[in-house]
């Protein structure tokens, strides 16, 4: 298991840590993740069955009340069996020692971010070929430090067995983390993403015949299935601002703000230009045959995990991320033999001194 690598996982988001001094003469550490500093504890009474029912709490196969009944226990007996599991999540990096994820050859990378609450960012990264939960982190803010810092790790931990593609929601700290994590490699912009915004700028109901039509070519660009049908929409994009492009122009002056003369028609403006400042990322699936025109794959990974959260209301923020770190580390549990690995792993990391 490489025992001699073991770092102390933060009990908030299972991130490694350093040592940070001692307070009173214990030892303090501080997470290299979210900056949380916290101390030690050695014994842990807990078993495997008591883990086997945390794990079934997690992936959603039972609710509080049926543990309770079938282990014959109250309420705070279960929260005192697995507070030790809520505050001793295993990181990414430790999942790879026991049960490391299957690589396929060639395979594609995504990335992905959820918000807790506007607290910090709970970022995911996987291999949308296989649907391998490759790593996670909980981290201030969706930053490129944060992102590069998980990339660093991961190429780490892959060994050379790196994507020949990426699909992200073309923010410009996943692009630029991907750009010096895996080189100059073909990177799709989702186009669900691409398709949400621009129905968000452009409304159904719009008075204005330019912003209906412009809706309806923006409709059609998550369907292009060819270099041919790529052509047919560009052409219908140049069509429409031969005929609407100068109400991408008019400006208005507003007596009720500062600014003084703006666009008439910024939506309008702002949905033109989602569509047409920079296309290539629209189209790379179409050289790609592996590689999915959305991120589709990690926003339905996140779905079903926050499904699972919102089964179990009242979790502080430190809960909520060592829960969904739980959550993550469990997928790669494909029968109880593997459970079992992660058990013996995770006791030993934590009773060790």
């Amino acid at each position: 298991m490489g025992l001699s690598r073991i770092t102390i996982g933060c009990p908030r988001c299972g991130g490694r840590s350093k040592k940070y001094g001692r307070v009173r003469g214990k030892r303090r550490y501080l997470c290299l993740s979210c900056q949380r500093t916290f101390g030690r504890q050695k014994h842990l009474p807990v078993g495997f069955s008591d883990f086997a029912g945390f794990y079934r709490l997690v992936i959603g196969k039972v609710n509080r009340q049926q543990l309770m009944d079938d282990r014959n226990i109250s309420r705070p007996t279960l929260s005192v069996k697995f507070r030790p599991f809520f505050s001793r999540p295993l990181s990414a990096g430790a999942v790879w020692e026991v049960l490391p994820p299957k690589l396929s050859s060639p395979w594609v990378y995504g990335v992905d971010g959820k918000w807790l609450k506007r607290l910090g960012v709970f970022i995911l990264h996987r291999n949308v070929t296989t649907g391998e939960n490759l790593d996670w982190s909980f981290n201030l803010s969706e930053s490129y430090q944060a992102l590069i810092t998980d990339m660093a790790k991961l190429v780490e931990l892959l060994s050379g067995s790196l994507p020949i593609a990426v699909v992200s929601d073309w923010k410009g700290a996943i692009v630029n983390a991907v750009t010096a994590g895996f080189g100059e490699i073909p990177h799709q912009r989702c186009l669900t993403h691409v398709d949400r915004t621009a129905k968000a700028l452009l409304p159904q109901r719009s008075p204005f015949e330019a912003t209906l039509e412009l809706r309806g070519i923006g409709e059609q660009l998550i369907k292009i299935n060819s270099w041919v049908e790529v052509d047919t929409w560009m052409k219908r994009l140049d069509d429409w601002y031969n005929r609407y492009g100068f109400m991408l122009k008019e400006r208005t002056r507003n007596p009720e703000t500062k600014r003084g003369w703006w666009y008439t028609h910024g939506d309008l403006r702002r949905a033109w230009r989602l569509l047409t400042d920079y296309q290539k990322p629209f189209f790379e699936h179409l050289d790609c045959p592996i590689l999915p025109r959305s991120n589709n794959s990690l926003e339905g990974t996140f779905s079903q995990a926050v499904n699972k959260l919102i089964n179990h209301r009242g979790m502080v923020i430190d809960q909520q991320v060592s829960f969904l770190n739980w959550y993550f580390t469990f997928t790669r549990v494909k029968n109880r033999s593997d459970l079992f690995k992660l058990w013996v792993y995770w006791k030993t990391v934590n009773n060790s001194a």
